[in-house]
């Protein structure tokens, strides 16, 4: 299962793909993850296998991610049978253009740019949200850029800060013509990162408060305060349901925890979930939570906010000067809201201080986002910011390339919940769990009960093997051990879930 690399010159980088191919694994949770208006239970994991020739060479490339419901598209109309079919439908005519779009031999950018142009212009006509049609293009973008590293025989960071992607951020955004996307990187891909783990709306705190029906017995902690002390856990992703007759005790809660286990300090920030339409109304929350002496630890360990406004409304006009006139506020990101590359920009005119990265955003987006952070630093009153944040990513696919990109950007800690609410990657065939401990041995480890888990030790994540992969995998899936899209469809499978 060992990926082969062929080593074909960087400079000379020119691709065709020939073949796009489709697989699922169903997912269930240890226990239902709550965010916004969703609980998720069950996803289905889809995995993307790309084949392409590279300077006449055949290389595959893989991709993954987990199809969740309401975070593209928070519409509580729908069902979750609804907005799969549609996510689904926006990733198969992301795939029909990226093959469309190196019909002939083609560099990266160029079929980037062609590939995110047209994909907009069909969801345009569709009247599918960015955010989402976003998905598709970012699933290819890994894909193909897990085969052009096996091609070149390199691994991310290096083939990123290299000029054979032929990557112009100058014309993604005007003031960053002359930037290379090498400046952009951090000098070398971070060995370690920070694990900033994810408190959601229904976690339990305390596991001495768990009753017995509720308790998981799999060997894998599940209350706040026991997974402080199993991972040595030092940051932390806060939600909020923005109810403060709610939010003011569940957070009372959370800062004992918090002030009691982690005896060497700790980092948090605070995820708004879109609960709010204006920010007058959200201010007000936040000077109710402020004023409590409880809270004053979390308060004084804030990191930032992230996304308190409806997506509807965040970008709107009437955010400049509410932000403007609330000088000892609170910085805030966007995350849900940075869904086209003209989002970020319009966010910092606003008074935002950043955005967060996410690989199902886009990887290209991605990287014209931090360049454009890097830029617009230098001059800014305040520290502009790129988090890294978690759209529950599983390994050994996602959450590998998701952590890659994150070290060669440099962003030292980063949301992680994908270990919480899944059972490691026992839900995997066996080899596939055999080979990431064999590739992977920094990354995971091999629970007491057999399957792997994320090795977390003192809240930090070892990225060793993760950087010199070619994208963050070290082996190659064999996708007959997953059952076929169409296949899955076909039968019903939608309906298990």
């Amino acid at each position: 299962m060992k990926s082969e690399r062929i080593c074909i010159p960087m400079s000379f980088m020119r691709f065709q793909i020939h073949d796009l191919r489709f697989h699922v694994l169903p997912m269930r949770t240890r226990f239902p993850f709550r965010y916004g208006i969703a609980s998720m239970s069950a996803l289905p994991h889809l995995l993307v296998r790309v084949e392409m020739s590279v300077n006449g060479k055949t290389v595959q490339g893989t991709a993954s991610e987990g199809l969740p419901p309401k975070w593209f598209t928070k519409d509580p109309h729908t069902y979750f049978e609804q907005d799969l079919a549609e996510m689904l439908a926006v990733i198969q005519n992301a795939s029909r253009l990226a093959r469309l779009a190196s019909a002939t031999p083609v560099t990266f950018f160029a079929w980037w740019q062609t590939l995110y142009q047209e994909q907009a212009r069909w969801a345009g006509v569709k009247q599918v949200p960015s955010l989402l049609a976003n998905l598709g293009v970012s699933l290819m973008e890994r894909a193909v850029l897990d085969a052009l590293t096996k091609a070149a025989g390199t691994y991310l960071h290096s083939l990123l800060g290299s000029e054979s992607l032929g990557i112009h951020l100058g014309e993604i955004h005007e003031e960053l013509h002359g930037l290379s996307v090498a400046q952009v990187l951090a000098p070398k891909p971070l060995p370690q990162i920070n694990v900033r783990h994810t408190v959601g709306l229904g976690d339990p705190l305390f596991a001495q408060d768990i009753p017995e029906d509720e308790q998981l017995h799999d060997g894998l902690p599940h209350a706040l305060d026991e997974s402080i002390r199993a991972y040595g856990l030092r940051y932390f992703k806060i939600k909020v349901c923005g109810q403060p007759e709610t939010d003011l005790q569940r957070l009372r809660e959370i800062t004992t925890v918090l002030t009691r286990e982690c005896h060497s300090g700790f980092h948090a920030t605070l995820d708004g979930n879109e609960q709010f339409l204006d920010l007058a109304s959200f201010r007000d929350f936040y000077e109710t939570l402020r004023a409590e002496a409880a809270l004053a630890p979390l308060f004084q360990n804030l990191l930032l906010i992230e996304q308190p406004l409806h997506r509807t409304h965040a970008l709107k006009e009437d955010v400049a000067p509410a932000l403007a006139a609330w000088q000892d506020g609170p910085g805030l990101i966007i995350d849900e809201s940075d869904s086209a590359l003209t989002d970020l920009p319009r966010a910092l005119a606003l008074g935002y201080i950043g955005t967060s990265h996410k690989n199902c955003k886009g990887i290209v987006k991605g990287l014209a986002n931090a360049a454009l952070l890097k830029v617009r630093g230098a001059t800014s009153s305040r520290p502009l910011i790129l988090s890294g944040e978690d759209l529950a990513n599983v390994g050994p696919v996602a959450l590998l390339q998701d952590l890659a990109m994150m070290a060669a950007l440099g962003v030292t800690h980063v949301e992680r919940n994908g270990h919480h609410y899944f059972k490691g990657l026992s839900m995997h065939p066996e080899a596939v769990q055999s080979a990431a401990l064999q590739h992977h041995g920094d990354l995971y480890r091999q629970h007491e009960s057999g399957f792997p888990t994320l090795n977390i030790r003192q809240g930090l994540l070892d990225l060793q093997s993760v950087n010199a992969a070619p994208f963050g995998c070290a082996f190659e899936l064999d996708l007959e051990s997953y059952e076929p899209l169409n296949t899955w469809i076909k039968r019903g499978g939608m309906t298990e879930l």
